[in-house]
């Protein structure tokens, strides 16, 4: 530093104020700066500007899957926003969901000296009591329904399922079929909890869901079967992977979508639009949940303040494509 100031020709607290993106420097000052930054091949040391102010401009990122659309699409939004603030992401995932592997993880996160913490627990954990996450951490819950005591940043699951289930009755459909998702799932539950609430609110009959894993494989399991219920006309899948299966094996089976049955997906995935039909589904905005949640952990960060409980809901919406319609008379 003191080189780049003697050649720039300033003190070594403008050099500091230039590397650091501080706005109280002249723009002319500022260029000279970089300039000599440039030709002595000057890089800012972050371990030692980390030692000196106690920041470490990382976050860390817990979870227990990356396999699943919701959660790779999160963490990709995650580590968007918080580069766009001047943030890496260091990412610990954990195989096997337990109190004593959540505690690691956060025990490894300390030793890698990280500012905030971000746990996507897409499971029924924190709400049911079986973690419970270190004290004085600055952290934000992804998808979990633990916003009585941490902060939570979530997609809208129950109004998102809503949404599905009565665009399927306003088409004239008698009821609608439920292929859920895996039944540790909170994102999973909140849906078919949500579809069940719809139709006994319509007065209508709620058949047997068929259980899903998230794959297109259970998809295709639970197409099979619908495909020989002769009062099935709507079917609502948990997610668009299920939804793909399913549309194969109704394809085999001879059952044309939308003319038999009509099918609702939901995550609306860059390849929904281009399925066969294309799929009707709910939309899930990950970038603004990564968004919120950066937001969200910046803050206790640069206020020094704790999670304050509660949960922060993005809102869905329908994406209507070709493979809902009217029942056949």
């Amino acid at each position: 530093m003191a080189d780049v100031a003697r050649l720039a020709g300033v003190s070594s607290q403008t050099v500091s104020r230039v590397a650091n993106g501080h706005p109280g420097v002249i723009e002319a000052t500022r260029e000279q700066v970089l300039a000599a930054m440039r030709e002595l091949g000057y890089r800012p040391n972050s371990a030692a500007r980390a030692l000196r102010y106690g920041q470490f401009n990382t976050i860390g990122v817990i979870l227990f899957s990356l396999s699943s659309t919701g959660n790779s699409r999160t963490v990709e939004a995650i580590a968007t926003h918080a580069a766009a603030q001047g943030y890496a992401i260091t990412l610990i995932p954990i195989d096997v969901p337990t109190q004593d592997n959540v505690l690691g993880a956060f025990t490894r996160m300390g030793e890698l000296a990280v500012d905030a913490v971000i746990v996507i627990m897409e499971i029924h954990l924190l709400d049911a009591g079986t973690v419970q996450l270190p004290p004085g951490v600055h952290v934000v819950v992804v998808d979990s329904d633990a916003g009585d005591r941490y902060s939570v940043v979530d997609t809208d699951q129950a109004d998102g399922a809503r949404k599905a289930v009565r665009h399927l009755l306003d088409l004239g459909h008698r009821t609608v079929w439920h292929v859920t998702g895996p039944g540790t799932s909170y994102a999973g539950q909140r849906r078919t909890q949500a579809w069940r609430a719809v139709l006994e609110e319509a007065g209508r009959p709620v058949p047997p869901p068929l259980r899903g894993d998230w794959s297109a494989e259970s998809g295709y399991a639970a197409g099979l079967s619908l495909a020989g219920e002769p009062d099935c006309t709507a079917v609502f899948v948990a997610n668009d992977q299920m939804a793909l299966g399913l549309l194969r094996a109704l394809h085999e089976r001879g059952r044309s979508v939308p003319g038999d049955i009509s099918v609702v997906g939901f995550d609306d995935l860059p390849e929904a639009a281009f399925f066969v039909p294309p799929l009707t589904t709910v939309h899930q905005d990950f970038a603004e949940v990564g968004r919120r949640c950066v937001q969200n952990v910046l803050r206790q960060v640069r206020t020094r303040g704790g999670a304050r409980p509660g949960t922060d809901l993005v809102p869905t919406r329908l994406v209507v494509r070709g493979s809902t319609a009217a029942p056949r008379s």
